[in-house]
């Protein structure tokens, strides 16, 4: 009797492909949020049979080609992140996707939440669960040393519409 073939990316604990088909069974694009100790990918990928097309990827180093000076992992890097993400993917038609997080865990007011919530400010559609994202304070970025606020937060938003 053979022993059953086990995916490498499995056996690794990369992929839970159970997930990944259905969320390319439904055939909508993919909003992947991967986050690492030092920065984070947001990619709009559209599922390929002969390979998934990637339509859109930004990286934590986008926002200062952008022309803002945010850095790193925090809640605004990430909330303008999935801001500048939504704008991309309006701007090539695409109006609606789904979250794929892969393997990581959601958690309550998190980054993942906060990319979701830029996604959805910026006008995309995306089915959500409101309970996920982070509050306003956590977003503005009161909660930094460097306190932010509503106006640099809005002023980066705007900052972001004209250079992408």
């Amino acid at each position: 009797m053979r022993t059953p073939l086990i995916y490498k990316r499995r056996k690794e604990g990369v992929t839970d492909y159970r997930r990944r088909y259905r969320l390319v069974k439904s055939g909508m694009p993919r909003l992947v949020v991967r986050i690492s100790k030092k920065g984070m990918v947001v990619q709009i990928v559209e599922f390929n049979p002969l390979g998934d097309h990637v339509a859109v990827s930004l990286n934590s180093q986008s926002l200062a080609k952008a022309g803002l000076d945010l850095q790193g992992n925090s809640t605004p890097a990430s909330y303008l992140l999935g801001y500048l993400a939504g704008i991309k993917a309006k701007k090539l038609g695409i109006g609606d996707s789904i979250l794929d997080i892969g393997r990581s865990r959601l958690t309550v007011g998190g980054r993942i939440g906060a990319v979701t919530k830029g996604f959805v400010d910026s006008g995309c559609v995306l089915p959500h669960d409101e309970s996920i994202f982070p509050s306003d304070d956590r977003v503005y970025g009161n909660h930094l040393k460097k306190k932010l606020g509503k106006k640099a937060i809005d002023s980066m938003k705007k900052k972001l519409e004209e250079s992408a």
